[in-house]
């Protein structure tokens, strides 16, 4: 029974324990005549009596709508979730935060982006969420765990299932400094629906999303959707006109999402005040690498969108094998990113 059908009990019967002394016939007036026969059937202890075990754990909690702590940012959308799982730091949950979403495929650049604008938007105070997927929400996880306000990872599983494997260790480094959020029941295995219904959640959350890479059928899409719904601010990273990693906040843009260079764009849309004590944001990702001489000479050639080594060849004025020499250089010093398809892209 989801959320909608939830509050409609408890906007009819009151507290919980109303709803299941009364008879199935009242019931049904509600919700059908199938799930009222569902509910005073079912026999849920043995989940009931885990979940408690569970929220007992230090560091875990189960908030309803009743709840202080319950996220008041929630309260104010249409489809809040009746139950959230929190395992980590409560308090995140009612502080000033900025969304951060885009592609799991993302690229070499969009990661950095995404990881340099969540350090910077935490140093000046903003909590970062994110959805705990590969590619641009992990980095901003990453970014914002370097900064000072922490990270709130929405995920599609239970809490207590970590979703992919290959986050486990960033899990466990949020659920130690920031907080991971479900409103699924514990146990929740992954399953692709799931995914799209969190996203409401982590918009709702939070005063605006930063789109940083998203292909146009991408879910960050459906994330940026919400937020505008909600009344929240979408912003949008631009790319690449030749990158499908880039046609999403294109859309955006287009349909009036705030294009972004900098944190101190967001900052400044937000009129956010940053703290006293927090230091003033970067600009831009990956400012403090500034190539030198020959390399900086080849890095205009190449440009920032992914290129061929057969366009680089001609752009340059090299042979193929001292393109190559150069290519493993500046790829060893992480300079450039080898991509699909063999081509390459500047990072800085």
């Amino acid at each position: 029974m989801g959320p909608e059908r939830q509050r409609e009990l408890l906007a009819s019967f009151g507290l919980p324990e109303r709803i299941f002394s009364v008879g199935q016939f009242a019931l049904a007036q509600v919700i059908g005549e199938r799930l009222a026969e569902t509910l005073k059937k079912h026999d849920n202890v043995a989940q009931i009596e885990a979940a408690l075990a569970w929220a007992g754990e230090s560091g875990n909690a189960i908030l309803s709508l009743a709840d202080a702590a319950y996220p008041q940012a929630l309260l104010q959308i249409p489809d809040p979730p009746t139950l959230i799982y929190v395992k980590g730091r409560v308090a995140l949950l009612n502080a000033p935060s900025l969304a951060i979403v885009g592609a799991r495929t993302a690229t070499p650049q969009g990661e950095a982006n995404a990881e340099a604008f969540a350090q910077a938007l935490s140093q000046a105070g903003l909590t970062i969420i994110s959805g705990l997927a590969l590619g641009v929400d992990a980095a901003a996880h990453r970014g914002a765990l370097k900064g000072a306000s922490g990270t709130i990872a929405v995920v599609g599983t239970g809490a207590d299932r970590i979703y992919p494997a290959r986050n486990a260790k960033l899990a466990r480094e949020i659920a130690e400094h920031g907080v991971i959020l479900s409103e699924f029941p514990l146990g929740t295995p992954p399953a692709a629906y799931n995914f799209p219904r969190r996203n409401r959640i982590i918009s709702g959350l939070a005063r605006g999303v930063l789109v940083v890479e998203a292909a146009v059928d991408s879910g960050s899409l459906i994330t940026a959707r919400m937020a505008a719904e909600q009344d929240r601010d979408v912003f949008a990273i631009p790319g690449s006109i030749h990158s499908p990693l880039s046609r999403g906040c294109h859309k955006l843009i287009k349909q009036g999402a705030k294009l972004v260079e900098s944190a101190e764009d967001v900052l400044e849309e937000l009129r956010w005040a940053r703290p006293s004590s927090m230091p003033a944001v970067t600009a831009l990702a990956g400012a403090d690498l500034q190539p030198m001489g020959e390399d900086a000479d080849f890095l205009a050639k190449m440009g920032f969108d992914p290129i061929t080594p057969d366009t680089l060849v001609a752009r340059a004025g090299l042979t193929p094998e001292a393109l190559f020499a150069i290519l493993t250089v500046l790829e060893l010093d992480g300079r450039i990113a080898r991509l699909p398809g063999g081509r390459f892209q500047r990072i800085n």
